[in-house]
């Protein structure tokens, strides 16, 4: 892999800032004020450039719920 131009290195440290604070995408941008579909396209235009992403956190959608009566 060549070195990364500077746009690179910016996208790829907020994915890497958000994956270390264990941040989804969203919750993340919005911290950041940064449009989630900016950090999105350029996380995938990394991965298909060969540009190795951190894991991304991706939010619960279920939640277990306990009733009691």
């Amino acid at each position: 892999m060549n070195e990364l131009t500077p746009t690179q290195a910016f996208w790829l440290g907020h994915l890497f800032h958000a994956s270390s604070r264990q941040l989804a995408l969203s919750d993340y941008a919005q911290d950041q004020a940064l449009a989630l579909s900016a950090l999105l396209a350029w996380e995938k235009r990394l991965v298909v450039q060969g540009v190795p992403v951190p894991p991304r956190r991706r939010p619960l959608r279920f939640v277990a719920v306990e009733i009691t009566r």
